[in-house]
């Protein structure tokens, strides 16, 4: 029970009276004044709608006042109007009066929207008895569904119309209660589908449920009350129904009795309208009446109306009045009708205005709570609570009630900037209250990466393990806080396990895996992990980290590698289900992870080798040095071989075509003598092999050399007779095998030949004596052939030359009788040639290229002429460059733009000579070299 005195008093109505619509000449408007005889009145659809009593015009109005002012009426019984009900969602009043003297009440159903000459259509009359008993009508209700309408009687009885109420065939009328006190209120509630239809009397209070057949009833109470004393609540009070006596207000639900009120005074009338209780009770300076006498006329009787606010327990507005006849609601305000006819009107405050004027005073009494209240029940904005909000927390933390404040500043989280909280509680004492304020600023989604760093802090200096578990262990969909900063946080403070938990379950895996290898030093763990990562990060990760773990679990680091290069697949099954297809990584990516651990990564690139032949050629570059490394190294001559067996046989795989310096380079630098003979084949360097066995003086090696590439560099043969000519020890059986390739192939000049074996001191004239015999037996036979040939030639050209002087000299007879082309006998026209061949006309022209030239003798004759211009041109080359030699001061630039132009041969030197001989022996070799090519060319 809430005590009544205790209630804060407030001013959130304005009063005014209503006046009557000004005139055209502007003069101050007076009181609207109703018309005499007022009985009832009640409201809706925009008008006040009155009843009154017979006047003296002999006939009983129905009034409507409309906002406008402008009234309007029509007569609806011949007596007085008893009761009116407005309904609010259509346009149907229903009334109840008397036409004739006598108890016999008359209820009539007007639709406002249709009219009868003029009146509102009348669509329903029937009499307003319960049974064969004449009685007074005390109330009336209707329900906004037009299916129901009760009327209570003084005797007792509630009668129901069931169906719809505008019509006589379509509703069905009953005695619905019956009893032994006056009925003095009556209420429909509509919940869902469920209808109730509270009773009251002046002795108890009955529920009757209407949705169910038999309307079973509950009695709520045993106490009742006055006339116009009950009414309905809207959902802000749950619809409960609402009974005032004289010493209390309760509140009833359909099946039990709800709060209760003690306002003490004998209550008149009783209204709800928007949250407001609304009491008119009779002034305590004036003596009591009896409470079923609310109809009576009171002219001398003062009034108190006052305006509650049940849900924050204060009083909205009271004042005093003069006989209130009805207090109705309409247009947003209240209006309150008097005695004398004259109109008030209560007006509500906006929002602002009620709060600026009740704040200071209840901020000044530290009244926060009911301003909160306040705030709520009238919609204040969210800045405008958490204002009050921040005040109140305030005000609590000034008293030291730090609990009590944290609560009030989590109520301003969205609002009020967190660092004006966080300030106040970074004292230590105060750590729990930062901690509640810094959780549900988390929650909210509200926290930044500072926030998230400081509420983790406050939870390792308070040691509650089980708090920071609750945080950091909240579903993905939950987490309000930045995951990266939880991570940072935890490693520093220690918390390993935490932070790699946070790190796993939101896929941070950098963060996992610095603190698993760096903090935690579980290396196993960590590659595991990696296995389980989709291919992209997996590779990232195993080149940020496979040094690490190259060094710690180098056996498990190289498996994996293995299967990254291959065929990778993550064993957690984090990859698309849908990609049948492993992926694989670029193995030569990785070869600087096995820095410092040979045996895995000759383990590693072998595996990639065998099990993908189109690996990148860095892995079989790196192989072949590793290989080669080991061999070079090795002492134990059964595996030296085996590690020289290994190499040369990556060395022959072909996959060395595209480094093949890079190759040699690597040989060369291990000493590996097969593997450079071998790229020397490859790679046609055949002089390069030849010089390798001359600087190990292999005498053998060089014959086979130029024996066996001879044909296809015919230069190895000379320079390997300028070596052995160069020789100081006997190499007799080598110079001659030479000298014998040379003779047959005709290599060299014979007076070269001797020239280059004169430098050779154990050379004597016996080693080159079959050489010359046998070269000059062929010069010889070669001169007796071009003295056959120059014989011949004169004879020729003696023939040619009688020909000519002939033809110059006689006719020419021409006796062919068949054409040289289609061999058919001649036909004029024909032509004929000097050469004797002679051709139809037709036949020369098609098959002739020019009409000068016979068709037959055209291609000797045009290879002739073609030599003739070649040896002109070479003339002419060869005169050229005599004069330009002659002329020019510098003879060698002649030369060697000459060179340039490829006219001479191409020079072959040997660069590189054994080791051991002067810079005279080698410019003397030059100059032979350059002497051999010399007498080639010409």
């Amino acid at each position: 029970m809430a005590a009544y005195l205790q209630w804060r008093r407030f001013v959130f109505f304005d009063r005014e009276t209503v006046k009557e619509p000004s005139g055209p000449d502007g003069a101050g408007a007076k009181p609207f004044a109703l018309p005499p005889g007022i009985a009832v009145c009640d409201s809706g659809r925009g008008s006040l709608v009155f009843g009154d009593i017979l006047c003296g015009a002999g006939r009983c109005q129905i009034w409507f006042l409309p906002r406008s002012l402008q009234l309007s009426s029509f007569q609806a019984y011949k007596l007085r109007v008893t009761h009116l009900y407005q309904l609010k969602q259509h346009s149907i009043l229903v009334s109840v009066g008397e036409d004739e003297e006598g108890i016999n009440p008359l209820v009539k159903v007007w639709n406002l929207e249709k009219r009868d000459g003029g009146n509102p259509l009348c669509t329903r009359i029937f009499p307003a008895i319960p049974g064969n008993k004449p009685t007074v009508v005390s109330c009336l209700t209707v329900h906004e569904n037009l299916n129901f309408m009760a009327i209570g009687f003084a005797d007792g009885s509630v009668v129901l119309t069931k169906g719809d109420i505008t019509r006589d065939r379509h509703s069905k009328t009953q005695i619905l209660h019956d009893g032994s006190y006056p009925v003095t209120g009556l209420a429909f509630r509509q919940s869902g589908k469920t209808t109730h239809l509270f009773v009251v009397t002046t002795e108890n209070i009955q529920s009757y449920m209407l949705s169910v057949k038999d309307y079973p009833h509950l009695e709520l109470d045993t106490h009742g009350c006055g006339l116009r004393c009950s009414s309905l609540s809207d959902p802000s009070q749950d619809l409960q129904f609402i009974v005032a006596g004289n010493e209390c207000v309760y509140l009833y639900q359909p099946d039990e009795r709800g709060p209760c009120f003690a306002f003490e005074g004998q209550k008149l009338i009783v209204h709800w309208y928007r949250g407001y209780l609304i009491i008119v009770s009779k002034d305590r300076k004036t003596s009591p009446k009896s409470e079923f006498a609310g109809n009576e006329a009171q002219n001398s009787d003062k009034q108190v109306l006052n305006i509650y606010d049940l849900c924050n327990k204060f009083i909205a507005y009271s004042s005093i009045f003069d006989d209130i006849v009805d207090v109705l609601a309409e247009w947003g305000s209240l209006y309150v009708l008097t005695r004398d006819g004259k109109i008030h009107v209560l007006q509500e405050k906006d929002t602002q205005t009620k709060l600026e004027a009740c704040k200071y005073m209840l901020f000044r009494k530290n009244l926060f709570e009911m301003a909160i209240n306040l705030a709520k029940s009238h919609h204040l904005d969210s800045d405008g609570l958490s204002e009050i909000f921040r005040q109140y927390g305030d005000h609590l933390y000034n008293k030291g009630n730090h609990d009590g404040a944290i609560q009030q500043y989590i109520r301003t989280i969205g609002k009020l900037e967190p660092s004006y909280v966080i300030r106040k509680f970074l004292d230590a004492q105060r750590i729990h209250n930062l901690t509640a304020y810094l959780q549900m600023l988390h929650l909210q989604s509200l926290a930044n990466a500072d926030h998230t760093t400081l509420l983790l802090n406050c939870y390792t200096k308070l040691k509650d393990s089980s708090k920071l578990e609750e945080f950091i262990k909240t579903s993905e969909s939950e987490v309000h806080f930045d995951v990266e900063t939880a991570i940072k946080v935890l490693r520093q403070a220690g918390y390993y396990s935490h932070a790699v938990y946070l790190a796993e379950k939101h896929e941070h895996h950098e963060w996992y895996l610095k603190i698993q290898l760096e903090d935690i030093k579980n290396y196993q763990e960590a590659l595991h992990y990696i296995g389980k990562l989709p291919f992209e990060q997996a590779e990232s990760n195993m080149k940020r980290y496979g040094k690490i773990l190259m060094h710690h679990v180098p056996n498990e680091t190289t498996e994996l590698l293995k299967i990254l290069c291959t065929d990778y697949r993550p064993s957690g099954g984090n990859e698309d289900p849908g990609m049948l297809e492993g992926k694989k990584a670029n193995s030569e990516e990785f070869i600087p992870v096995f820095a410092n651990n040979s045996r895995e990564l000759k383990a590693f690139l072998e595996h990639m080798t065998e099990v993908q032949a189109d690996s990148p050629q860095g892995v079989y570059d790196t192989l072949l040095e590793l290989r080669l490394q080991n061999w070079a190294h090795e002492q134990d001559e059964q595996i030296k071989e085996k590690l020289h067996n290994e190499a040369l046989t990556l060395l022959k795989s072909g996959r060395f075509k595209t480094v093949f310096d890079k190759a040699l380079v690597l040989c060369q630098m291990h000493s590996f003598k097969d593997g450079v003979l071998y790229l020397y084949e490859q790679g046609k360097l055949f002089q390069q092999i030849m010089h390798y066995h001359m600087q190990n003086e292999q005498y053998k090696k060089v014959i086979e050399v130029c024996e066996l590439y001879g044909d296809q560099e015919a230069c190895l043969w000379e320079q390997a007779l300028g070596y052995f000519a160069r020789k100081e020890e006997n190499c007799k059986e080598y110079v001659a095998a030479v000298l014998k390739h040379i003779e047959n192939k005709n290599l060299m000049p014979p007076l070269l030949v001797v020239q280059t074996l004169a430098h050779n001191s154990t050379a004597t004239l016996s080693v080159i004596k079959d050489y010359l015999v046998n070269k000059l037996q062929k010069q010889s036979r070669q001169i007796e052939q071009d003295e056959q040939r120059i014989q011949k030639y004169r004879e020729e050209t003696t023939r040619i030359r009688l020909e000519i002087e002939e033809l110059k000299a006689s006719p020419k007879i021409f006796q062919k009788t068949k054409c040289s082309i289609c061999t058919s006998a001649l036909e004029l026209p024909s032509v004929h040639f000097l050469c004797g061949h002679s051709f139809h006309q037709h036949c020369f022209e098609s098959y002739s290229e020019s009409d000068s030239e016979c068709p037959t003798c055209m291609p000797e004759n045009r290879k002739v002429m073609d030599m003739i211009r070649a040896q002109e041109q070479k003339r002419d080359l060869h005169d050229q460059f005599q004069h330009q030699l002659k002329c020019s001061n510098d003879g060698f630039s002649v030369v060697a733009d000459y060179f340039g132009r490829g006219v001479f041969n191409k020079l072959t030197l040997i660069t590189d000579l054994p080791s051991g001989k002067t810079a005279t022996t080698i410019e003397a070799g030059l100059q032979r070299e350059l002497l051999i090519h010399t007498k080639r060319s010409t």
